[in-house]
């Protein structure tokens, strides 16, 4: 079962990436050129999100590396910690970023401050993720 969770989790983050990414270039050039709010295109990087985090969820119950391996010798060791704690944790942040952008959004009057608001808390929301992904498991890294 963590085999095919794993799997699932780290294809999904190409999906992720690629659905804040587009999400955020589109309420950009909606920002720049004043043209409205397209929520359904935000709804597209806060569903990948919030679905990969479920899957990460359940990677980080089932694995040996996520709530298994929570210790002090764990806290010791940068790739251990990276998994138990530094991640999970970072993801959170940032999918309740990307929540409060989305969220705050729909409240908003004028689209100008709509795009602005997903722009904003997606952005801060991707950098948390990027800044957080075990990228020596990545394919095509020199450590993995």
């Amino acid at each position: 079962m963590y085999t095919g969770i794993k799997h699932l989790h780290s294809t999904l983050a190409y999906v992720l990436l690629a659905g804040l990414i587009i999400s955020i270039l589109y309420a950009l050039f909606a920002y720049l050129q004043n043209k409205g709010y397209n929520r359904k295109m935000a709804l597209l990087g806060l569903i990948c999100a919030h679905v990969q985090f479920i899957v990460g969820l359940i990677a980080y119950f089932v694995s040996p590396y996520g709530i298994k391996n929570a210790s002090g010798a764990a806290m010791k060791d940068g790739i251990a910690r990276l998994y138990f704690l530094e991640h999970p944790l970072t993801m959170l942040v940032a999918i309740v970023l990307i929540t409060i952008g989305y969220s705050r959004a729909k409240k908003l009057a004028t689209p100008k401050k709509q795009n602005a608001s997903v722009l904003i808390f997606y952005i801060i929301g991707l950098i948390l993720i990027l800044s957080r992904i075990p990228w020596h498991t990545w394919p095509g890294s020199v450590a993995g």
